[in-house]
């Protein structure tokens, strides 16, 4: 049996999309990409070599100067490097989620208590550009339709893994959980979807904030854990 690190690397190294993209869309791969490959393999080799069951937290999908460029969930090359210990050659260029989520982490217990409870991943797997800047799945009515069966598959991949089912948490309370809610209503991934207000929202949006949600983060965290012991 795989541990839950080394089913992950494989799921994201051989990580192709089957479906058909709108002429106006590209996608967003950074497997493809020889660093991206060698800091998967160090990150979840490093963090989950183990088949220890996660909760997971999902988000929306990869962008450009986080997991689109690492590889990794919500970690952009900065924090891959001063908080994750993993050296790299990426361009050191901050993410707004990315920030957050490690401010988080850090608060709450530390980057290797975290990543030994939790695992972050996103709806989609696969990014998406349009005119050079980041979209969302659910952006575009085409491709909402036809990334649906890749989207299903690939959830039901990573629960494989080793995922906590009674509860996950949704990054976002708007389109993207509206999504994995009615997703989750007919596939049964988990019993409940509890969502929060996304990183990037509070960091571009509700700055003034941001030690309240940290503290609403911080609550979840632990009730989400609890439920899935």
């Amino acid at each position: 049996m795989k541990t839950f690190g080394a089913s992950t690397i494989n799921f994201f190294l051989n990580l192709k999309p089957d479906f058909h993209l709108p002429d106006t869309l590209q996608f967003l791969l950074p497997y493809q990409n020889k660093m991206a490959k060698e800091a998967t393999e160090k990150f979840y080799g490093k963090y989950y070599n183990d088949r220890n069951k996660r909760t997971f937290i999902i988000g929306i999908n990869p962008g450009r100067f986080g997991a689109g460029t690492t590889g990794i969930s919500f970690t952009d090359p900065i924090m891959l490097e001063d908080e994750c210990k993993i050296k790299n050659s990426f361009l050191k260029k901050s993410e707004l989620s990315s920030t957050f989520i490690y401010n988080v982490i850090k608060e709450y217990c530390g980057v290797e208590s975290f990543y030994s409870k939790f695992f972050l991943t996103s709806v989609c797997p696969i990014g998406f550009i349009k005119n050079g800047k980041n979209i969302n799945y659910y952006d575009d009515k085409i491709l909402l339709q036809t990334s649906r069966n890749f989207i299903v598959k690939s959830i039901k991949t990573q629960i494989e893994f080793g995922a906590g089912n009674k509860a996950a948490i949704c990054l976002g309370e708007g389109k993207n959980y509206q999504y994995l809610k009615k997703l989750n209503e007919e596939m049964k991934f988990f019993k409940e979807i509890i969502p929060i207000a996304h990183p990037r929202y509070i960091m571009q949006y509700k700055r003034k904030k941001v030690e309240e949600y940290f503290t609403k983060y911080l609550k979840l965290l632990t009730e989400v854990i609890e439920k899935n012991n």
